[in-house]
């Protein structure tokens, strides 16, 4: 009986040991564990302003230039209306026009950095993962021939209309000329191709070397490359499901521009205010530094020259 006591009572003191001890790891590991949420916490502070610092203050992300290679002379950088957002997890480079209205989603890129130039349409929008590119246009400063679209009296690489849906992870890839309320759905691509007006490609479906006529459409899948199954494709009518997507695609996106944009332009305004409150911490407190505390040498001069005044006495 006694023994039993006994192993019980070790029992027992051995249990409340290892209770302490596990309170006491978990408490370090809580102490660790909220030390970690502060250094995430800081990090994700400076990524935030590292991003809201590429943003000037009409509200979108600046893009930047190309480079000078042996194929292209020319450094240009893009020029984008003010009422358009490029998110800054966008790329927009080089010679690159985006038109009013326009949303570049994250992971979007949009390089005008070898074929150019690239010209996207007012209200067009490119979704996430879409590559607009185009075949080198310039080679020892001439023009290659058959690498651009007139439209307008102007040469384009990429010529993308207006209203055009890039859905996620589209590729245009010049030369190519996409004209206005197109849909090129989600993985599908467009290379060395003319798409006329309101044409839907559908999904995962592949237009290359063609011109589709207006107002047709390319079902999913479907990869086209010969121009007499091209002239066959089938019509957009009143009963096709597909018809008025784009409608809803293009409004949903320039909400996203504008929405973006002002979101953009309010974390700035924040930014600067800010760096504003902190620039007028740093003068006052080097004010208070600088003028009303005296340095113990100081005091010493002092209390010598007094003593001075008083042998003169």
């Amino acid at each position: 009986m006694f023994a039993m006591k006994l192993v019980a009572t070790g029992a027992a003191s051995f249990g409340g040991a290892l209770m302490v001890g596990v309170i006491a790891m978990t408490g370090r590991e809580v102490k660790k564990s909220g030390e970690d949420v502060v250094k995430l916490e800081a990090v994700v502070d400076s990524l935030r302003t590292a991003l809201a610092e590429t943003m000037p203050a009409h509200g979108f992300a600046k893009g930047r230039p190309n480079v000078q290679t042996d194929f292209n002379e020319d450094i240009d950088s893009p020029a984008i209306d003010p009422s358009s957002f490029v998110d800054p997890l966008g790329s927009v480079v080089g010679s690159v026009h985006l038109g009013r209205q326009v949303y570049v989603a994250p992971f979007a890129s949009i390089r005008g950095d070898e074929g150019q130039p690239i010209f996207v349409g007012d209200g067009a929008n490119v979704q996430d993962g879409a590559v607009v590119h185009a075949l080198e246009t310039s080679q020892d400063g001439k023009p290659v021939a058959s690498r651009t679209y007139n439209v307008g009296g102007h040469e384009y690489a990429v010529y993308i209309g207006k209203r055009v849906s890039l859905a996620h992870q589209a590729l245009v890839h010049g030369p190519a000329r996409v004209d206005d309320n197109v849909f090129v759905g989600m993985q599908a691509m467009v290379f060395k191709a003319a798409i006329g007006e309101g044409v839907v490609i559908e999904p995962a479906a592949k237009v290359i070397g063609v011109t589709i006529a207006p107002h047709h459409y390319v079902p999913a899948g479907m990869t086209v490359t010969d121009q007499k199954v091209a002239d066959k494709l089938p019509m957009i009518t009143d009963d096709y499901p597909f018809r008025s997507l784009n409608d809803a695609v293009v409004h949903v996106n320039t909400s996203f521009a504008a929405s973006y944009g002002k979101a953009a332009k309010d974390a700035e305004a924040e930014l600067l205010k800010k760096s504003a409150r902190e620039g007028e911490g740093t003068k006052t407190a080097e004010s208070k530094k600088g003028g009303g505390e005296k340095h113990p040498k100081d005091d010493k001069k002092e209390t010598k020259e007094k003593a001075g005044e008083k042998k003169a006495k």
